[in-house]
C-alpha cells in the first residue's frame, strides 16, 4: 500500500484543502495522511475565519507518520505562516522525504488571504529548494517570481525564475489564462518546456481545483509514476471532476472526486 501525506488547512465545507486531499487520495487508490496547519470557518462563499495550527504541533503531527507510517509522497497545502513553513522543512529534511508538492496557497476563491505576506520568503529560502514539483497558479507565481504574467513567453519566464528557486520540476497552471477556450498547464523540468491542454469548463464550482489537482500528481508520484506521467494523470483528473461538477452552497462550488473513477468504470 502506497501512503501519501498532505500537510494543510482543513476546510469545513469539504470542497478544499485536507478534505480535497484525502477524498483524492483515496479515489486513486493511495492511503492518506494528514497534517493540520490550520482550522478554516469556510464554506462556498468564502473563507469566515482562520485558526492555525503553533508550529509545535503540526511539527508533532508529521514526527507521529514519519517514525512510524512513512511515506511515499507528500503535498504542502495552507501553511499560512513562516515557523509552520520552516517547522515543515526540518521535518522534510530529517525524514529524507524527495516526492514533495508544493501548491503555494496563498488566496482562497473568494479573495481571502491563506499565507501571510512574511511568509513569502520562508516558502522561496525553505521549502521550494526540498520540492520536487510546485504547481502555482498564474496570480501565485507572479507573486513567487515578482513579475507579471501576461503570455506565454511569461509563464515561460516565470517557470525558469521558480526552478531557479530550487524546483525541480515547475507546473504553472493555465486556469487564469486570458484564452477563454482552453486552460493550458506549462510543465518545466528545467531542461524542457511540456503543455498540458484541456477544454474550458464554464462553471462557477471549481472551489478546490488546486488542492485536487497537487494531491492527484502526489498520489500517482507516490505510486511510483515519473513527474510528466503524474501530472498527465492529474490533469484527466481534474478535468473529469470539474466537467462532471455539481452544485453545493451559494458559491463557488466544489469538484467532482469521484468523476474520473465513475468515468473508468463505465469503460470497463
Amino acid at each position: 500500500m502506497k501512503k501519501a501525506l498532505t500537510i494543510a488547512g482543513s476546510d469545513s465545507g469539504g470542497g478544499a484543502g485536507i478534505q480535497a486531499d484525502l477524498k483524492t487520495f483515496q479515489e486513486l487508490e493511495v492511503f492518506g495522511m494528514s497534517a493540520l496547519t490550520a482550522v478554516t470557518a469556510q464554506n462556498t462563499l468564502g473563507v469566515q475565519a482562520v485558526f492555525p495550527m503553533t508550529a509545535e504541533a503540526v511539527s508533532k503531527q508529521i514526527e507521529s507518520i514519519g517514525e512510524d507510517m512513512g511515506v511515499d509522497a507528500l503535498k504542502t497545502g495552507m501553511l499560512f505562516n513562516a515557523e509552520i513553513i520552516k517547522a515543515v522543512s526540518e521535518k522534510i529534511v530529517i525524514y529524507n522525504w524527495k516526492n514533495v508538492v508544493v501548491d503555494p496557497v496563498m488566496i482562497a476563491k473568494g479573495g481571502a488571504s491563506l499565507l501571510q505576506i512574511e511568509a513569502i520568503s520562508a516558502l522561496k529560502q525553505y521549502l521550494l529548494p526540498l520540492s520536487m514539483v510546485i504547481t502555482p497558479n498564474i496570480p501565485e507565481a507572479e507573486v513567487l517570481t515578482d513579475m507579471s504574467i501576461r503570455k506565454d513567453e511569461d509563464k515561460r519566464e516565470a517557470a525558469k525564475r521558480l526552478y531557479d528557486l530550487g524546483v525541480k520540476n515547475v507546473i504553472i497552471k493555465g486556469g487564469h489564462d486570458e484564452d477563454g477556450h482552453v486552460a493550458v498547464d506549462l510543465l518545466f523540468d528545467g531542461k524542457e518546456f511540456t503543455t498540458f491542454s484541456s477544454k474550458r469548463v464554464l462553471t462557477k464550482n471549481t472551489h478546490g481545483t488546486g488542492c485536487t489537482f497537487s494531491a492527484a500528481i502526489t498520489a500517482e508520484l507516490a505510486k511510483g509514476l515519473s513527474v510528466w506521467e503524474a501530472v498527465s494523470k492529474a490533469k484527466k483528473f481534474i478535468q473529469a471532476a470539474i466537467e462532471d461538477g455539481f452544485q453545493i452552497g451559494q458559491g463557488h462550488g466544489p469538484t467532482n472526486h469521484w468523476a474520473y473513477r465513475k468515468r473508468n468504470e463505465l469503460k470497463r
